[in-house]
């Protein structure tokens, strides 16, 4: 959440041209409302392939959204049930509808009926106490039908009171050995794994076992870990990706945006992490800083580039 955003997106497409990228979560009562058509929008020149995550659980909400969605022209539409934050479980909808797989059932159903291209579900290995694998094979062999082909599964349980979404993150143990299971039990259905995965290297490892790894805060925190996903992941050419070249083209973006509206303390944000690990990432991330407060890009951009 505010951090997957069209900028972001942007960001990424300039490292790697084949990873999937995915939308923060969008509520449907906020589209129905009119609250976050700006969340909808995205880079139609360079983003696809791209997937827009939805969260609800009312299944006409969820078929209108869906509608949407297809019309502006997202490659997927990714239905969350597995966020754990509270402020998502007073809406009745996240990783609280894992103990419901009949209504995530007929929420699947009315997107699918609403649209022609593909449904995804995210989920949890499991909800409270139960992380057991008959818990997760038992609820998606009550939620996947024969149009339902991907599953993204965050291997940790979700907790459901007592623990923020931060520490859900962090406190229960990974289980990757359930989400390995699972594509054991459901060979047909594309797997992919979520959860703690920190590079390329580890996500090659789980590649043994499952279709297809999401990686979620390691990229947004060290943006160039995925430079090689491209020749590692999808056997394409081995292209050197440098960092001045990508900052020095996402600075030049963050410039044309600015003129449209969007303030630097919102671009500019996203790139913190592009020098992480340089000696002067310190002197990197407190420039850029300066630079969202004072609204001075053009003045800055050539030393922040020559810091990277």
């Amino acid at each position: 959440m505010q951090c997957t955003d069209i900028h972001d997106r942007y960001l990424f497409r300039l490292i790697s041209k084949k990873a999937f990228l995915y939308t923060e979560m969008v509520t449907t009562g906020a589209i129905i409302h009119g609250q976050c058509m700006d969340q909808l929008e995205f880079n139609r020149e360079i983003e696809h392939p791209v997937a827009v995550q939805l969260g609800g659980s009312d299944p006409s909400d969820l078929s209108i959204c869906s509608k949407i969605c297809d019309d502006l022209g997202y490659d997927e539409i990714n239905f969350n049930v597995g966020c754990p934050s509270e402020r998502v479980q007073k809406g009745s909808f996240g990783a609280c509808l894992m103990q419901d797989p009949e209504l995530v059932s007929e929420c699947i159903t009315a997107m699918q009926e609403s649209t022609s291209i593909p449904i995804s579900i995210k989920c949890r290995i499991g909800v409270n106490e139960r992380d057991d694998i008959k818990f997760l094979n038992t609820f998606i062999e009550k939620v996947i039908n024969p149009e339902l082909k991907t599953v993204i599964v965050h291997a940790r349980v979700a907790i459901l009171k007592g623990l923020s979404p931060r520490q859900n993150r962090q406190i229960p143990p990974l289980k990757y050995e359930n989400v390995y299971q699972l594509k054991k039990e459901f060979p047909d259905l594309e797997v992919v794994i979520n959860g703690g995965i920190k590079d390329i290297a580890e996500s090659q490892n789980h590649l043994h076992h499952v279709d297809g790894v999401m990686l979620g805060r390691a990229p947004y925190d060290d943006p160039m870990i995925v430079s090689k996903v491209d020749s590692k992941i999808f056997d394409d050419e081995d292209v050197i990706i440098q960092r001045k070249d990508v900052l020095k083209a996402y600075l030049e973006y963050c410039l044309i945006q600015e003129n449209k509206g969007h303030p630097f303390s919102r671009t500019l944000k996203h790139v913190f992490g592009l020098n992480k690990g340089l000696k002067n990432a310190k002197a990197y991330r407190r420039l850029i800083l300066q630079t969202m407060q004072e609204k001075k890009l053009e003045a800055n951009m050539e030393e922040l580039i020559a810091m990277v």
